[in-house]
C-alpha cells in the first residue's frame, strides 16, 4: 500500500487559537536515526514547542520525540533536545527581520512527512489578546447557529 506524499506526524492546534498566523513556511529538520524511527511510529509532539533564531540559524525548542523501546543502547536518547531547522538564507533573513523589527513570533504549526523526509510548518505569528479570542469564539458560534438554522429551514 502506497503512502500519501504528505501525512501528518504532529499538529499544534493550540497555535491557531493563541496566535494570528500571518505567514507560513516549510522547514526541514535535522534528526538522528532513532528520532526518525520514533516519528514513523507516531511518537512526536510539538504542542509545547517554539522556534527561535540564534546566530543566523533557526532552532526548534521544546518538541518532544519519545524514543522507541527498541532504540539502540549505545546511543543516548534525549527526547526534548533542541533541533536545528533547515531554511534557506533568504528565508532566515526575512524571519529575522520580522521577529526583530516587527515583533513576530515563530510558532511550529505541524510536522509532516514529505517525500520521505520530516518537515515542519512554522508560522510567523502575532500573539492574540484575550478579547480577540473571545470575538473569534463568538463568530464561530454564530456561524454554527446560522448553519443550524438553515438546516432546520429546509
Amino acid at each position: 500500500m502506497k503512502k500519501s506524499s504528505s501525512s501528518n506526524i504532529a499538529e499544534n492546534r493550540r497555535a491557531r487559537h493563541d496566535y494570528s498566523i500571518e505567514e507560513r513556511l516549510e522547514a526541514g529538520l535535522v534528526l538522528e536515526g532513532w528520532e526518525v524511527k520514533a516519528l514513523r511510529a507516531g511518537r512526536g509532539s510539538i504542542a509545547e514547542a517554539h522556534a527561535i533564531l540564534r546566530a543566523g540559524e533557526a532552532w526548534l525548542i521544546g518538541s518532544h520525540i519519545t524514543p522507541l523501546a527498541s532504540a539502540s543502547t549505545h546511543i543516548k536518547t534525549e527526547a526534548d533536545r533542541t533541533r536545528k531547522l533547515l531554511l534557506q538564507a533568504s528565508e532566515l533573513r526575512h524571519l529575522a527581520g520580522a521577529v526583530d523589527r516587527r515583533g513576530f513570533t515563530l510558532v511550529p504549526l505541524r510536522m509532516y512527512w514529505k517525500s520521505g523526509r520530516a518537515k515542519l510548518e512554522i508560522g510567523l505569528a502575532k500573539g492574540r489578546k484575550k478579547h480577540d479570542k473571545r470575538q473569534d469564539e463568538k463568530n464561530k458560534d454564530w456561524q454554527r447557529e446560522q448553519a443550524r438554522l438553515l438546516r432546520e429551514k429546509r
